[in-house]
C-alpha cells in the first residue's frame, strides 16, 4: 500500500512538473466552474463527469460563460462536443456598462455543425459580423466531426488570429480592434425548444508568455487583414506585396501616359487613396500600376459614397494620351443608388460582376457592407486563364477567360468591337476615375505560376 501511495505521489509531482514545463495552464479544474461567472442569457452551465454542459433556455438571449480572467496573448486549446446547435468560443472579449447595457461583444471562434460547415471561422459578436468564413478555405469544411468530440486550437498574438479545428487549419486573420479580454463558452439563444440542446467543454488549457508555442506558418490558409496597408507574415510567405504604399502614387501612373496624375487621386491621412468626384478632381482620368501581371490574386478594400461608380480592371489596353484603360473590370458600384445597376443584362453591371459580361452572384445582405464602410475584394487570374471575382469572402464570379462561353460574352457585350478584348498575355492594374468619390487601400498582389 505504501509503496502504491508513493507511485501515485511521484505520479502526481511529476505530472504537475511536465504542465508547468510544456506552459500549459489549465482554465477548468474538472470538478468546478472556479475560475468562470456567467453573463447575458440564463443558459444552464453544470459540471457533469470532468465537462462543462451548457444547455439552452428558451427565450433568452445569448449565454456566456466567461473567464474571470482577461487574456491578451495567448494560446488555447480545448475539446468539445456538440448536437444540432450553434455555438461559439468567445476570445479578445468584452461586456461593459457602456456598450449595449453589457452585452458580451469581440470575436468569436465559430462552432458551426450545420452543412454550411463554417466551424473554426471567426464571427465578431454583437459588433461586426461574420469576418472569416471557411468560403475562402475548402479544405477546412471537412475539419469538424458533427458526431464526436472536437479539438479546438486558438492562437491570438498581437493583430493575428488563427484557429485550427482538429489539428486543421481554418483560419488566419488579421484585426487590432480588440488586443484583450475574456474567453467565453457561449450557448447560443433558441426561442422554442423543449428539452434544451447541449454542447459539452473539457481539456480547457492556455499558454501565454514566454510559454506560447506558436504553430509555424501555414502558408495554404488564405489571409483576411483588416488592418492597413500592412503585409502579415503569412502574406509575405505567400509571396503578396503591396502596390499602393499608403503615402503616395509610387508604382502608379495615369492610363495612357507615364506619369502619375497631379490631382483628383488624393492619398489620404488614414492611408486610404481617394478618387475624388468630378467637382472637385477635374477628371484625371484612370490610373494603372507600372508593373504587369499575368497569373495573379490581387486584393483590395474599396468604400463607396451614395451612388458612386468606379471599378478594378484588368489586363488593360491603353490608348497614347487617352485617360481611361480598357480592360475586364470587377464593378464597383452602388448598385441601390447608381443607374448602370439597371442597365446591362441580368444585373451584369452590378457589384463584383465582370461588368457588361457576368452578373455577380449575390451575397447575403448581411454580407454585403453599407455604403460608407469597407468592402473586401479578390481578383484571382490561374495561369490556366481560370478567373474568379470575390467579395467579402465569398466567390460571386468565375469564367475561363478565352473560352468559348467567353467568346460569346464578348461578343453580346460593348466590347464585341474591341478585337482581342481581355486577352492580352499580361497588363497592368487599373482603378477607375469614374467621377465620383470612392476610396481604395490594402492594395496587394501575388503572382502566380
Amino acid at each position: 500500500m505504501k509503496k502504491i501511495k508513493l507511485l501515485l505521489l511521484l505520479s502526481f509531482i511529476t505530472t504537475g512538473i511536465f504542465a508547468q514545463t510544456n506552459g500549459w495552464k489549465n482554465l477548468f479544474d474538472g470538478k468546478s466552474l472556479k475560475g468562470w461567472h456567467q453573463l447575458n442569457g440564463q443558459a444552464k452551465y453544470e459540471v457533469v463527469n470532468g465537462t462543462i454542459i451548457g444547455t439552452t433556455v428558451s427565450n433568452t438571449p445569448n449565454s456566456f460563460l466567461a473567464t474571470d480572467q482577461e487574456y491578451g496573448d495567448f494560446i488555447l486549446e480545448l475539446e468539445l462536443k456538440v448536437g444540432d446547435m450553434n455555438s461559439g468560443i468567445q476570445i479578445r472579449s468584452e461586456s461593459t456598462p457602456d456598450y449595449d447595457n453589457g452585452r458580451v461583444h469581440g470575436y468569436q471562434g465559430e462552432i458551426d455543425p450545420s452543412d454550411r460547415a463554417w466551424s473554426g471561422g471567426i464571427y465578431d459578436e454583437a459588433r461586426r459580423g461574420w469576418m472569416y468564413q471557411t468560403e475562402m478555405n475548402p479544405a477546412a469544411k471537412k475539419a469538424f466531426k458533427k458526431d464526436g468530440w472536437n479539438k479546438y486550437r486558438i492562437e491570438a498574438i498581437g493583430s493575428v488570429i488563427r484557429t485550427w479545428v482538429n489539428d486543421i487549419p481554418v483560419t488566419y486573420m488579421v484585426d487590432d480592434m480588440t488586443l484583450k479580454g475574456f474567453i467565453a463558452l457561449q450557448v447560443h439563444a433558441v426561442k422554442e425548444r423543449p428539452g434544451g440542446a447541449s454542447i459539452q467543454w473539457k481539456n480547457i488549457r492556455i499558454q501565454t508568455g514566454a510559454a506560447m508555442k506558436p504553430r509555424p506558418l501555414d502558408p495554404s490558409t488564405p489571409v483576411a487583414n483588416y488592418t492597413v496597408n500592412n503585409l502579415s507574415p503569412q502574406e509575405k510567405a505567400q509571396g503578396f506585396k503591396m502596390i499602393f504604399n499608403g503615402k503616395d502614387l509610387s508604382g502608379w501612373r495615369s492610363a495612357g501616359k507615364q506619369t502619375a496624375p497631379e490631382k483628383g487621386w488624393q492619398v489620404e491621412n488614414d492611408g486610404s487613396l481617394h478618387v475624388l468626384d468630378s467637382a472637385h478632381s477635374g477628371r484625371p482620368g484612370d490610373i494603372v500600376t507600372v508593373d504587369q501581371y499575368k497569373a495573379f490574386e490581387l486584393n483590395f478594400d474599396f468604400k463607396l459614397t451614395p451612388g458612386a461608380n468606379s471599378g478594378v480592371k484588368y489586363f488593360v489596353s491603353e490608348t497614347p494620351g487617352g485617360r481611361a484603360g480598357l480592360g475586364l473590370e470587377f464593378q464597383v458600384l452602388d448598385d441601390a443608388l447608381h443607374p448602370d445597376a439597371k442597365a446591362g443584362v441580368e444585373g451584369d453591371r452590378t457589384m463584383g460582376s465582370l461588368y457588361d459580361m457576368i452578373p455577380s452572384t449575390k451575397v447575403e445582405a448581411r454580407f454585403q457592407k453599407k455604403i460608407g464602410e469597407w468592402n473586401q475584394g479578390k481578383i484571382v487570374v490561374y495561369p490556366n486563364n481560370h478567373v474568379e471575382h470575390w467579395l467579402n469572402g465569398f466567390k460571386v464570379v468565375e469564367y475561363e477567360r478565352g473560352g468559348n462561353i467567353y467568346k460569346v460574352l464578348v461578343a453580346h457585350s460593348k466590347y464585341a468591337k474591341s478585337k482581342g478584348f481581355g486577352l492580352g498575355e499580361k497588363g497592368p492594374i487599373l482603378l477607375q476615375e469614374h467621377g465620383d468619390n470612392v476610396f481604395y487601400r490594402n492594395i496587394k498582389i501575388r503572382e502566380l505560376k
